[in-house]
């Protein structure tokens, strides 16, 4: 490998210009006869001679490949000087950075080795400065020179994606050729010389669904109609190889987490046609009856839904709103309900989206409807008056159990069940009246006297035989109406006197 590695510069150094330009000045003509004359000159004026005398340096730059595993050092290349014809009087010397340490020069024949492997990636180039020196004097025969070595890439650093692992998203049903992102890997080696920092960019899975541009990196949709509600995440993985994607190539790879976000191609659906709700004939005004709910497979704005009633016979009787929260359709009451009445209402609710997306309203109305059937529920209710409240009139001198007027309850629920009545006395009250419990008929149980009290206000309670827990009250006022028992009396003695010739008719005094 060394002797092959020496064959290549050397063959390299002929064909390449650069191999044999100087970096400074220098003399190609021959120097024949003149060499030794030349030599003996330097030696008699030393330094002071030197910028008559040409010299020719045969390098300017060379080359040294990286990662060298080689046993022996490697060959870099070979100083030689037009003053040295091979009569070992000229001696070659190196300085700069790595001299010793990393590279080595031999003395006689101006052979350069590097002593050991070099990273291109660490360091691309070392300055050194050669001299030429008479062996016997040691003073230069020529001005110091500089060149380069620099280090040979090899493709031994594959691509790197340093911003891995990415995430992106685009919002689904994209048309085909949608940009979603773009990726970059970056190889360490040298991209001005051959393939091997040349990447080409490939899928390796994520196929039919995703493309990547192979020299830009940039990642598009490959697939139409992709459908968040079927696949909501992909994981993608990318490979950047270098030399061009030729076979030999390295690879690196990366990991891109692609997310479809929502749009608005789904409308709400109702998951029956038919929805039963049951509520009590006691329920409030305002009260919720019950629930029924649209499902739209989208997510945020786009699955908000909207509920309305299709006016019709029973809508009047009930109003629905959206809970924000969970998008069900909350039925409310808007009327009192009566099971003796109506025992079930029927009506139509639809549901829609509000927002809506004009790229898909080709796919159907984004609206559905079902049914809402309402049955009352009988509650056992409290017995019914059949007046708010009661006006009766008695004379005060009306006997004792003469009945002077009556109250009427009933029973309005199915069972129809026995009333029974009473009256409610407070602490501090007469007890002047008393009711017949079957047949709510009031009598007098007291002497009633209208110069003592006028008016008589009581209160009858009704209470359900079949559950007592249940009664209903009602007032109950009786007027007591004046007997004329008292004559009229003097409001106090008067005298009187008449005149013996008073005629008959004749008024004497008007008494009050």
């Amino acid at each position: 490998m060394l002797m092959g590695n020496c064959l290549l510069l050397i063959l390299w150094c002929l064909l390449d210009k650069s191999f044999v330009s100087p970096m400074h000045s220098s003399a190609q003509s021959k120097l024949g006869k003149e060499h030794h004359r030349g030599l003996r000159d330097q030696r008699r004026h030393g330094l002071s001679g030197l910028h008559r005398v040409k010299r020719g340096w045969v390098w300017n730059q060379f080359f040294v490949l990286e990662e060298y595993m080689g046993t022996d050092p490697q060959y870099v290349g070979k100083l030689h000087s037009d003053l040295d014809k091979g009569d070992n009087l000229v001696k070659y010397t190196l300085s700069g950075e790595g001299v010793g340490s990393i590279f080595t020069v031999e003395p006689t024949t101006g052979d350069i080795h590097a002593l050991r492997s070099l990273d291109r990636e660490e360091k691309p180039y070392y300055a050194l400065r050669a001299q030429a020196v008479d062996v016997l004097t040691g003073r230069p025969l020529e001005p110091e020179s500089e060149f380069i070595i620099k280090v040979q890439d090899i493709n031994d650093n594959e691509p790197k994606f340093l911003e891995g692992p990415y995430s992106a998203s685009v919002p689904e049903m994209s048309p085909v050729g949608t940009y979603v992102i773009q990726v970059t890997a970056t190889d360490a080696d040298d991209p001005t010389y051959g393939n091997s920092a040349r990447i080409v960019y490939s899928i390796l899975h994520g196929q039919p669904y995703f493309s990547v541009d192979p020299k830009t990196g940039v990642i598009k949709i490959a697939l139409p109609n992709m459908d968040r509600e079927v696949k909501e995440t992909y994981q993608v993985l990318i490979q950047a190889k270098d030399m061009g994607g030729q076979l030999g190539g390295l690879a690196g790879t990366t990991i891109v987490n692609i997310t479809l976000t929502d749009v608005n191609d789904n409308p709400p659906r109702f998951a029956k046609s038919i929805f039963h709700l049951r509520v009590p004939e006691s329920a409030p005004v305002g009260s919720s009856v019950g629930k029924i709910k649209a499902h739209d497979l989208d997510l945020g704005k786009n699955a908000e839904v909207e509920y309305s009633i299709v006016p019709g016979d029973s809508s009047s009787m009930f109003d629905i709103y959206t809970d924000e929260q969970t998008q069900e359709g909350i039925v409310v009451l808007r009327k009192p309900l009566d099971y003796e009445n109506r025992k079930a209402y029927s009506f139509k609710v639809e549901a829609s989206n509000p927002h809506l997306d004009s790229r898909f309203l080709h796919l159907g109305p984004y609206k559905d409807s079902a049914t809402v059937k309402v049955s009352v529920m009988d509650v056992d209710e409290p017995p019914l008056f059949s007046r708010s409240s009661y006006n009766m009139e008695t004379y005060e001198d009306t006997p004792m159990g003469i009945v002077i007027g009556a109250v009427t309850a009933e029973d309005l629920d199915i069972g129809d069940s026995p009333i029974r009545y009473s009256i409610e006395w407070r602490k501090d009250d007469e007890n002047y009246f008393d009711i017949d419990p079957v047949e709510g008929t009031i009598t007098t149980s007291e002497a009633l006297d209208r110069e003592r009290t006028a008016k008589h206000n009581i209160t009858v309670v009704a209470t359900k035989v079949n559950n007592p827990l249940l009664y209903s009250r009602v007032s109950v006022t009786i007027s007591v109406l004046d007997v004329n028992e008292f004559p009229p009396e003097l409001s106090h003695p008067y005298e009187a006197f008449v005149c013996e010739d008073a005629k008959v008719g004749q008024v004497n005094r008007i008494y009050h």
